[in-house]
C-alpha cells in the first residue's frame, strides 16, 4: 500500500481542510481555526504563485497527508502544513519521509537552498521528525525577515539544503 503522492491544488480544499483541522484542533488542541488559515481556501494563489508548491500523499484515493512550500525569496522557503492522518503515521508507512523528500527535491531542482518552519512545541514527535531528517532549531531571531511567521509557532527549525 505505497502512497501516491502529488501536487494538489483548490480542488482539493475540502479535504485538506478537513485533514488539518481535525489534526490541529482535535488531536492536539491547537487553538486554531479556519479563519486564521485563509491559505487553505486559496492554495494556488497562496502557495504556487510565488514558486512554492502544495502536495498529497494518497491512499486509496483517500488524502492521508499533506506539506507545503511556500517560497519567500529568491532561495528560501518554509514548510507549511505538513500533516499526516493519525493511522498513516510512523516507520510502517512512512508517508511524512516520503512527502518531506517530495519537497526537498523540488527544492533543489529550482535552487532553494534554505527551508525553514515554525511549528508549536506540544509537537514533539514532529520536531524529532525535523531533527532526524538534519534541521536544526534556531530563535525566532535568527529567521530571515522575510520568513511568514504564524502566530501559533514557538519553535523555529532550518535546514541548509545546498552545503
Amino acid at each position: 500500500m505505497k502512497p501516491v503522492i502529488i501536487p494538489i491544488e483548490n480542488k482539493y480544499a475540502d479535504a485538506i481542510i478537513d485533514l488539518v483541522l481535525n489534526i490541529q484542533q482535535k488531536e492536539f488542541n491547537v487553538a486554531i481555526t479556519l479563519e486564521d488559515q485563509p491559505d487553505l481556501l486559496n492554495i494556488t494563489n497562496f502557495y504556487y504563485a510565488s514558486g512554492g508548491g502544495f502536495w498529497g500523499a494518497f491512499v486509496n484515493d483517500e488524502l492521508v497527508g499533506t506539506i507545503a512550500l511556500v517560497k519567500f525569496s529568491d532561495h528560501e522557503a518554509a514548510i507549511r502544513k505538513m500533516f499526516v492522518k493519525k493511522e498513516f503515521r510512523g516507520k510502517e508507512f512512512s508517508i511524512a519521509q516520503q512527502l518531506l523528500q517530495t519537497l526537498i527535491d523540488y527544492c533543489k531542482e529550482n535552487q532553494i537552498d534554505d527551508l525553514y518552519l515554525g511549528t508549536v512545541s506540544i509537537l514533539e514527535a514532529a520536531l524529532r521528525f525535523y531533527e532526524r531528517n538534519e534541521f536544526e532549531r534556531i530563535e525566532k531571531e535568527a529567521l530571515p525577515k522575510s520568513f511568514p511567521v504564524m502566530s501559533a509557532d514557538n519553535v523555529f527549525c532550518h535546514l541548509q539544503l545546498k552545503k
